[in-house]
């Protein structure tokens, strides 16, 4: 007698009937004709209690001795929805991904953003492969676009907040809570931000088709100030003096700051201005 092919496989979800309980929980008909491939839905992974006869929804996992299993716990989220999801494993293959199930949901190196590190938080897809089993992708650009809404009553310098769902060659991108899609150029981002990380960006234009260009470099006024405490602190910790001024040369200014020599002239220019620095002969001095 030919044995019939398995219907149910892992990480999928399905709606079974309860055929028989023991102590351990309920077996759910596997329809293989052959009640040893019955599929248990242990106590601990029942939300309600079942009986025979009973139709329940589960997800189907493997257990550690790599048995089919059902819990259920399914998953949160339907098929195409995204959401921001927790990295609760990562292996050199892809990544685990918590959609709300007995178990994490796979997503494949292929669908992968960056190096993924555990405990993060994506932006992701829920899908079926081609295998029939449930995966996720952080692949998310055109429903992110689906999602996404007009930016309006939206001023040049205002803040806007959100997360990073792609960084691409050109920029990075993030979706604020207001659902705008925001660009930033790398030029306008002076650390390397990770995809799924929350940040706060200024609007820099407003552009036609309704999304928004902006930086995370602060604004000249309130660059100037960090800069100029920065300057000030220096001289305070060295004596009230140091080898730089506006003289000095740019890469000399930027490999001990950190800033640019525009910066560093506006800062010292507002040092100047109040009255607390001078400068004599390519050194810059506190006045005291």
């Amino acid at each position: 007698m030919e044995k019939a092919k398995k219907k149910y496989g892992p990480s999928t979800v399905a709606t079974m009937k309860v055929v028989r309980e023991s102590e351990l929980g309920a077996f759910l008909d596997a329809e293989t004709g052959n009640t040893n491939d019955d599929i248990l839905l242990h106590k601990t992974q029942q939300t309600q209690a079942v009986k025979i006869g009973d139709e329940v929804k589960v997800f189907l996992y493997l257990d550690p001795k790599r048995r089919l299993t059902a819990s259920m716990r399914v998953p949160k989220m339907r098929e195409g929805q995204i959401a921001r999801l927790k990295v609760i494993n990562v292996s050199r293959d892809g990544a685990f991904l918590d959609v709300g199930a007995e178990r994490g949901i796979f997503m494949p190196y292929a669908g992968m953003r960056g190096n993924l590190q555990i405990g993060e938080v994506v932006w992701a897809k829920l899908y079926t492969d081609k295998s029939g089993r449930l995966a996720v992708t952080m692949k998310v650009e055109d429903e992110i676009r689906r999602a996404s809404v007009r930016a309006e009553n939206v001023k040049k310098g205002q803040e806007v907040s959100g997360s990073i769902y792609n960084i691409t060659d050109s920029g990075i991108f993030m979706l604020s809570k207001e659902r705008y899609i925001v660009f930033i150029p790398h030029q306008e981002a002076p650390r390397r931000p990770r995809v799924g990380e929350k940040i706060t960006a200024r609007v820099t234009y407003i552009r036609k088709d309704g999304r928004l260009n902006a930086s995370l470099r602060l604004a000249k006024e309130k660059a100037m100030d960090v800069d100029s405490d920065k300057l000030l602190m220096f001289l305070q910790g060295h004596d009230g003096k140091m080898p730089y001024s506006d003289t000095s040369s740019p890469e000399l200014i930027k490999g001990k700051f950190g800033m640019s020599k525009s910066a560093f002239k506006r800062a010292l220019g507002h040092l100047m201005k109040d009255g607390l620095v001078t400068e004599k002969e390519g050194w810059t001095f506190l006045k005291k």
